[in-house]
């Protein structure tokens, strides 16, 4: 898995079986939900979680099936936000990119190359891109690839993402642009909105480095050109954001997924995602594929408030947040935690169950000092 993320020809579609057996997963009349790089950032974010690696993989619609589990996504994008973004984008992107290629520090009067990128399905859109960057190292000049298609291989089946933009610069570097509507603020933005971004991008680049490993001359830069509106206007601004800490630990991450196909194949027989089955159904569906939720999901999954119930059924310390699981060591219900805190269960010589004891010593004590009790 790791080399399909680092090298080697562009990922090939998956078998005719694996076609099959994910169309019967989406349901005879659902067409496949895109896979971008937003959702393969979260999806790196947390590995271990096999049911959103197989939605994701089958191109189930997430926001649909949590309506129809009765646990509807609390996030997204609101219309008008789109539509402020698109326009932003389009400003930075007018006259041939000169705004952007100012802001990437080229003068005006330089020659800038363009391609069309334009071609059939996704496939063709990819090879297209390819076939562009090769040609725009090869020619040593300066080039701006207008939303270009990128494929990767993510757990044995092909995503295909879509950055803003890409610059080829004269040496054969490649630099991913970022164009974002929150504004960069006395030079700055967002810290966590920013991480977000860096996390996206890092998805791109690792696309990129697998044209690049075909490519003479080709190297992916590891920062990208953050373009942003300046203060409150609504002025393109930049910054160059260094992703390679995001670029490792996506790298890394993606390379432990589990492929598809080994999930698939540990289903119940005749299990399927298709929204039109009844509720029950498909929450029987759901739950036959195990989720490693965290609170953390909640600003990414749109299942993560069906998850979340569950998780409180089950009482499980997951739900407390990933810091509060790894310090409870071999307690993994909310319950044995109590039970450990009020000296009903669990080992004495247990750093966890000693720990826990005294805090719950502590706040005997600080009850009884405060009347409490």
């Amino acid at each position: 898995m790791s080399e399909s993320l680092d090298s080697g020809p562009p990922p090939q579609a998956p078998t005719t079986a694996l076609r099959q057996r994910l169309a019967e997963l989406r349901g005879p009349a659902a067409q496949p939900h895109p896979l971008d790089a937003r959702a393969l950032a979260a999806l790196a974010a947390n590995p271990g979680c096999k049911r959103r690696a197989l939605l994701d993989g089958a191109g189930v619609d997430k926001a649909a099936l949590a309506s129809a589990l009765g646990s509807p996504a609390a996030f997204g994008q609101s219309q008008f936000a789109f539509m402020r973004g698109n326009a932003f984008e389009a400003k930075v992107k007018a006259d041939g990119g000169t705004e952007l290629m100012r802001l990437l520090g080229v003068d005006a009067s330089a020659q800038v190359r363009v391609p069309d990128l334009t071609a059939a399905g996704p496939e063709g859109r990819a090879a297209r891109t390819a076939l562009a960057l090769r040609e725009a190292t090869a020619a040593g000049e300066w080039t701006l690839l207008d939303h270009p298609m990128l494929a990767l291989q993510v757990a044995g089946s092909p995503a295909y993402l879509e950055p803003d933009a890409v610059v080829v610069h004269p040496d054969g570097r490649w630099t991913v642009v970022e164009i974002k509507s929150f504004p960069m603020i006395d030079g700055s933005a967002d810290a966590a909105k920013v991480g977000a971004a860096a996390r996206q991008s890092a998805v791109y680049v690792l696309a990129l480095e697998r044209v690049a490993a075909l490519t003479d001359g080709a190297q992916v830069a590891h920062s990208i050109l953050l373009v942003c509106p300046k203060d409150f206007s609504n002025l393109p601004t930049a910054s160059v954001v260094d992703v390679r800490k995001q670029l490792s630990v996506t790298r890394r991450q993606l390379a432990r997924l589990t492929r598809i196909e080994d999930i698939a194949a540990a289903l119940p027989e005749g299990t399927t995602f298709d929204l039109e089955r009844p509720a029950d159904e498909l929450t029987a569906a759901v739950e036959s594929v195990s989720a490693a939720y965290a609170p953390e999901c909640l600003a990414a999954c749109e299942l993560a408030f069906h998850c979340r119930d569950r998780a409180r059924d089950a009482g499980v310390v997951e739900a407390l947040g990933r810091g509060v699981r790894g310090e409870l060591g071999g307690l993994t219900t909310i319950g044995e935690v109590l039970a450990a805190a009020r000296s009903e269960a669990g080992d004495p010589d247990d750093p966890a169950v000693v720990a826990l004891r005294r805090a719950a010593a502590l706040r005997a004590e600080a009850l009884e000092a405060a009347g409490c009790r």
